[in-house]
């Protein structure tokens, strides 16, 4: 309610609407409240089983952080610190698409801070789709989200703020992990309303 409030978020769901499936939705990253945006316009049905993945780093900093990220979002935290990991973040994500939720997943790996539309890709996707080929992974652009919270600000700005779903891709048979992840990426570009031919 409060993300409500603050951004009057709306969803822009493609044609075939909100899907029933279980999916990893994949998302561009500018803000701390991106996974929040999404989780809040995902129906209540699709909402009670999508878990964020996020930075364990900045989730377990303090006891708010800790109360917000695991005791009301359930977040699969992932240690960024290749040399500190004590457990493999695909084994992580597979075990919680195991159970049977769904995911919120940022594949550029860090927020974008730059004047770029899009950080490049991780191989974090990629590799999940390898370890998951049957799941959904569907590409959301959040719009207008780093503006109502620039970094370093405490109080949001009122402004309002669009999620926009794609259609669902899949990893195709023997697909090159830079060819997946370039068509990845251009899937979720094609959504800004800045770019030609994404939605208004």
């Amino acid at each position: 309610m409060f993300a409500r409030t603050i951004t009057a978020v709306r969803a822009i769901w493609p044609e075939s609407g909100p899907s029933s499936r279980q999916c990893v939705y994949f998302a561009n990253h500018s803000s701390h409240g991106d996974f929040i945006l999404i989780w809040a316009v995902l129906p209540p049905w699709v909402r009670n089983r999508t878990r964020p993945v996020a930075g364990a780093e900045y989730w377990l900093k303090s006891k708010l952080n800790r109360f917000i990220g695991c005791d009301v979002f359930n977040a699969v935290l992932i240690e960024r610190d290749r040399e500190k990991r004590t457990a493999d973040p695909i084994t992580l994500m597979t075990n919680a698409l195991a159970t049977g939720a769904s995911l919120i997943l940022f594949p550029e790996g860090t927020r974008n801070e730059t004047e770029a539309s899009l950080l490049p890709f991780k191989s974090g996707l990629f590799n999940l789709a390898q370890a998951k080929p049957e799941i959904d992974l569907v590409p959301v652009w959040i719009d207008n989200l780093n503006r109502v919270m620039p970094k370093g600000e405490i109080v949001p700005i009122p402004l309002i703020c669009t999620v926009t779903f794609g259609e669902a891709l899949h990893l195709a048979p023997d697909e090159p992990r830079e060819a997946f992840l370039e068509r990845s990426r251009a899937a979720l570009l094609a959504l800004s309303p800045k770019t030609a031919g994404g939605n208004e």
